[in-house]
């Protein structure tokens, strides 16, 4: 056991804490005034929960010297006040908080300890004069200077319980003294607070308080939407679509919702407006809302949620994550009231908003039936309701893939067989859900396979006639790992259609990465791949097309193999498929093949006409 005589306690260099403060802990000097406030209220507090007849008061004034160079902010509140005790027990030890148990320490804003401290980022020395409330309470002044040291002595005359702080602006640091950056600066971290603050300069004096929609009192649910909406205009100098009132008992929130009046990106989270126990902890709050919910943006007052160190955050624990789905409730309840009441409105916000409402529906059961059939798809006849979709067609046809779409929505459209294009984010998810969760709803993939079928067949005699040519297209295509067929399909102006399935699309992504890597990559990516069965792809040519119908009746086999070829690079170009090394050579080769075959029957057709 280590001998008391050698044990020590850690000496605070005042100055490194002071500029860790500033460099790391807050996002910058101004955030001394939040503080200043905040042990002011603090103040008032603890004394309302003694006197609950007093009226709390906070004010702030700045005063210049005889030079106005060195501004003075003088921070009054006629809060609990200090006594000499615990003038050197809280202001002289870091990190003990003035927090007393008068009352639950979910009260107060502050609960670190380090809020004074702040001060000495734009001023040298804080002075302290305090009288405590307790009847035989002295005045008391503190004066500490930000190289560790500090005096505290009584004064010869009693002032009004309560405190002032005076904080005399360092070098440097006058701007964040100026009239109008203080009033800005405090109505913007403390215009929710309930106590009145007023702040002057001798020439002017103004009030920063103002009282949200929550704690207005008003009934009225058209007038509270209306002052709601004005609310959040004026915070975020923006309009919105609507505004839904939030609340969670787990939080202890109270707030607003605003809708965004335009669709945002998914990976663009919404930034929020939080504020604790009033006063403003951050305009920049991430996660507290689901991640659905990116197209909200909103303004709270928590009175449970903990906020971190810098008291610029919110601490992630059990309270936040209920509190989190606890808004994210009262946003869903709004839709679901809106499909009641006011579809009209509900309709034009999914238009904007149909991203985030697939986002809740894929999480929501409830959700999902409610809104599916009004939730917006792509498809090859134009945008449709799912709603819309049944009302056509008895079962919903997809693809996965952007590029499948592309490729098939043509020859799909002219078969009058609608295609809805699933690639989006949750698309997919959405529909092969719609069987489950709706009884009646039919779904069908499309991959190669049934989109093939639904093409018509030659008949046999036009089948002996094209056979040779078949076969032939099949031995050129066959290094390529797809088969070739012949059918009829409209539109007719569309020579050649390429069609994959999941596997062949997993195939061709193999293969690419096999030409880009090593032997020991090109083993594993072997040992992975689709056997050739399930892989595929075909190659459909088009005999209602005038351009097919000369290829088969053509006698040279070599301009026939060309073609094939010439046609096959066509059809992946057509569908946005990357080109493999030996498709990019035999798109070169092609081409120049092409050239050379023009060059030598232009030749041709010289010598014939000069002979």
């Amino acid at each position: 056991m280590p001998n008391e005589s050698n044990q020590h306690k850690f000496q605070v260099n005042l100055r490194g804490v002071i500029d860790l403060l500033s460099d790391h802990l807050y996002s910058g000097p101004q955030v001394y005034l939040r503080e200043a406030l905040q042990n002011a209220v603090d103040a008032v507090v603890a004394r309302c929960a003694i006197e609950p007849d007093h009226v709390g008061q906070i004010k702030l004034e700045l005063v210049k010297d005889k030079s106005g160079t060195h501004p003075t902010l003088v921070i009054h509140d006629n809060g609990i006040g200090l006594s000499e005790s615990e003038v050197h027990q809280f202001l002289a030890t870091i990190g003990q908080s003035s927090k007393r148990d008068v009352t639950s320490e979910a009260d107060f804003i502050g609960q670190f300890g380090v809020g004074l401290l702040s001060g000495f980022v734009v001023s040298e020395e804080i002075v302290v004069i305090s009288r405590s409330i307790s009847a035989e309470a002295k005045t008391v002044q503190w004066k500490g200077r930000n190289d560790g040291t500090y005096e505290v002595g009584e004064l010869d005359f009693d002032a009004e319980p309560g405190t002032e702080v005076y904080l005399r602006a360092k070098p440097g640091c006058h701007d964040f003294f100026d009239f109008d950056f203080v009033v800005s600066t405090a109505r913007n971290f403390g215009s929710l607070l309930p106590f009145e603050i007023r702040i002057s300069n001798g020439e002017q004096s103004v009030t920063i308080n103002e009282i949200p929609p929550w704690r207005s009192g008003i009934d009225d649910p058209g007038t509270l939407h209306d002052i709601s909406m004005q609310f959040g205009e004026h915070v975020f100098d923006s309009q919105f679509l609507d505004a839904i009132p939030l609340s969670s008992e787990a939080g202890g929130v109270n707030g607003i919702a605003y809708v965004l009046p335009k669709a945002l990106s998914m990976n663009g989270r919404q930034q929020h407006r939080v504020y604790l126990k009033n006063m403003l902890l951050s305009e920049n709050v991430d996660g507290l809302l689901p991640n659905w919910a990116f197209f909200i943006r909103c303004i709270v007052n928590s009175r449970n949620l903990r906020p971190l160190a810098s008291r610029e955050g919110l601490y992630e624990d059990g309270t936040l994550e209920e509190t989190r789905q606890q808004l994210g409730q009262s946003i869903r309840q709004y839709l679901i009231d809106l499909s009641k009441y006011d579809p009209q409105k509900l309709q034009h916000l999914l238009f904007i908003h149909h991203l985030s409402i697939k986002a809740l529906a894929v999480e929501d059961d409830d959700f999902f039936r409610m809104v599916i059939d009004w939730l917006p798809f792509e498809t090859n006849f134009g945008v449709k309701t799912i709603g819309e979709y049944y009302k056509e067609f008895d079962t919903v046809q997809y693809v996965t893939s952007r590029d499948r779409f592309r490729q098939v929505a043509p020859v799909s459209a002219a078969q009058n067989i609608c295609i809805v294009n699933a690639h989006y984010a949750f698309d997919a998810e959405l529909i092969q859900r719609l069987p489950l969760m709706l009884s009646g709803r039919k779904i069908k993939f499309v991959d190669a396979t049934n989109l093939s079928d639904s093409l018509r067949d030659l008949t046999i005699d036009e089948r002996d006639r094209v056979f040779d040519f078949v076969k032939l297209a099949n031995l050129v295509m066959q290094p390529y790992q797809v088969e070739v067929d012949i059918k009829k399909f409209q539109p007719e102006n569309l020579p050649v259609l390429y069609t994959t399935n999941e596997s062949a699309d997993f195939l061709r992504s193999i293969d690419q990465a096999k030409e880009a890597g090593d032997e020991l990559l090109s083993g594993v990516l072997d040992s992975l791949a689709p056997t050739a069965s399930s892989a595929q792809a075909q190659l459909c040519l088009n005999m209602e097309n005038p351009m097919i119908q000369q290829l088969v009746q053509v006698n040279d086999r070599d301009l026939q193999s060309r073609a094939i070829e010439t046609l096959y690079i066509q059809s992946l170009l057509l569908g946005h498929y990357p080109l493999k090394t030996k498709e990019m050579n035999l798109l070169s080769t092609g081409l120049s093949g092409w050239i050379q075959l023009c060059l030598e029957r232009s030749q041709d057709d010289l010598k014939g006409e000069q002979s």
